[in-house]
């Protein structure tokens, strides 16, 4: 066993399963991702979204071969079912909730047989869907993968909300969350508008300070501008929306006068830029 790997069940995750003669035609033409090239055992990053292209749902797609796993957040599950029933209309595709658990491991460079990489950044790691959990890793809870998550600076469900916040604002193009080749989706108009001007006013990124994290939604100043609002987070560590434009606009503070600042991941540098966009 390694001190640096680790496996946890993520109780705040659950699985779905698409299948019929049109599951792909059907999830193509709702998610932000493409699922018509997806192939037995990949997973891919992706969304539903309003069609005023807010953010509903996350999804992390696997393929099966003859359908496929949705992994998505398990209190919200009977209703991301009812709002994929709705689409449904005529098309042959059956959706039915799976009870298997949801695990992730972290630390490990190689898939062990059973699990599946992470799509947005490696080192999330790999997820498992009923799996046995790795017997060389130091079995964690989900509050030390959150953790980890964030360290990566990687948003989550607590911090995008519900119909509130649009997918690129939450870093989901940067991390393969949104294929804008695919054709039509729902929200698509908003989503591609946003890309297609380049400039993306607010982005999620973490910022670290001294002590506990400011309350969920506290104002974040630079100067006497407003820079942002915090989000989900812990002892010296959360996750804000930011607009980035403003932070060299005076000192960086929290409600309280505690200092804070952001944290830029490399990833983030690395994606962002080629993409064009100007914060």
């Amino acid at each position: 066993m390694s001190g640096n790997t680790f496996v946890a069940e993520l109780p705040s995750r659950a699985l779905i399963a698409v299948g019929g003669p049109d599951w792909r035609g059907y999830l193509q033409g709702l998610v932000t991702q493409d699922v018509e090239t997806l192939i037995a055992g990949e997973t891919r990053f992706a969304a539903l979204l309003t069609p005023q292209g807010k953010l509903l749902f996350d999804l992390l797609v696997t393929g099966t071969g003859d359908g496929c796993l949705i992994d998505c957040e398990a209190e919200r599950r009977e209703a991301l079912i009812q709002r994929l029933t709705i689409y449904r209309l005529r098309a042959r595709v059956e959706i039915e909730p799976l009870d298997r658990t949801v695990a992730a491991l972290w630390g490990v460079h190689a898939a062990p047989t059973g699990w599946l990489a992470d799509p947005r950044l490696p080192e999330l790691g790999f997820r498992g869907y009923g799996a046995p959990l790795a017997s060389f890793a130091l079995r964690v809870d989900q509050t030390n993968y959150d953790h980890h998550r964030l360290a990566a600076g990687v948003p989550g469900p607590l911090d995008w909300g519900f119909e509130i916040t649009y997918p690129i604002e939450a870093n989901f193009d940067l991390l393969g969350g949104i294929d804008f080749k695919k054709g039509c989706f729902v929200g698509q108009e908003t989503t591609s508008r946003m890309k297609r001007r380049g400039v993306v006013k607010s982005r999620m990124l973490p910022i670290v300070f001294e002590g506990p994290p400011p309350e969920h939604g506290a104002e974040l100043l630079a100067g006497s501008l407003r820079a942002g609002q915090s989000l989900s987070g812990t002892d010296g560590r959360a996750m804000a929306l930011l607009r980035l434009d403003r932070l060299g606009a005076g000192p960086l503070t929290m409600p309280d006068g505690r200092a804070w600042r952001p944290v830029r991941p490399a990833w983030f540098e690395n994606r962002l830029a080629p993409a064009g966009a100007t914060l």
